[in-house]
Formats: C-alpha cells, sequence, structure tokens
C-alpha cells in the first residue's frame, strides 16, 4: 500500500504531442513524443510504446497525461524526460487524455 503523501510526490501534467518521429533504435516499437507542458514545465521528450494503438499523424495535437518529476531514462541513444500514462489493454497502450480540451502543463489532482 501507498500512502495518500506519496501519491502526492507524483507531478502528473497535461501535455500536448507537438512532434512525433519512429523510435527505430528501440528494442520494443516506440515513438519518440516531443511534448509542450506549458511555461511552466516546458518542452519535453518521451519514448513510448504506443505504435499498436496509434499512427503518427494522429497522435499530433492530442493531450495526454504524463509524469513530469521522473528522473530522465536513457533508451537507447535518446532521453526520455516524462513517462507518458496509458492504459495496457489487449489491443496495446491507451493513452489517457483529458475529457476536455485543458491549459497545457495543467496538474491532476
Amino acid at each position: 500500500m501507498v500512502s495518500f503523501e506519496d501519491f502526492l510526490k507524483l507531478d502528473i501534467r497535461v501535455g500536448e504531442i507537438i512532434e512525433v518521429k519512429a523510435f527505430e533504435k528501440a528494442r520494443k516499437p516506440a515513438y519518440k513524443l516531443l511534448l509542450d507542458f506549458g511555461q511552466e514545465i516546458g518542452v519535453k521528450k518521451s519514448s513510448a510504446q504506443i505504435t499498436e494503438c496509434y499512427e503518427m499523424e494522429a497522435l499530433l495535437g492530442k493531450q495526454v497525461l504524463g509524469v513530469v518529476n521522473f528522473p530522465p531514462r536513457q533508451i537507447a541513444d535518446f532521453i526520455s524526460e516524462v513517462l507518458v500514462l496509458g492504459i495496457y489493454s489487449d489491443q496495446g497502450v491507451v493513452l489517457i487524455e483529458p475529457e476536455q480540451k485543458v491549459k497545457n502543463g495543467d496538474k491532476l489532482g
């Protein structure tokens, strides 16, 4: 079990996907994402294994949730700065998105 205080340590924000590239060097199929988390957090990079459910073009402009306060992680030759959140489903990873358009950088609470 984790405490509510543990949950509050996670900084989960809304980011808009502004660039998508194929991640050829990843061991498992993935995309390189560039996300805009607003003025306070800025633009961050993420590697996301979401190729089963999403075409690259469909991701542009999509708002998703991401953990912005994990330490950066090197994946092949790429530094992933945020963890984009998704649900592991039978069809693949499905991204978690706000139901309505919100401001980039808004915090989950």
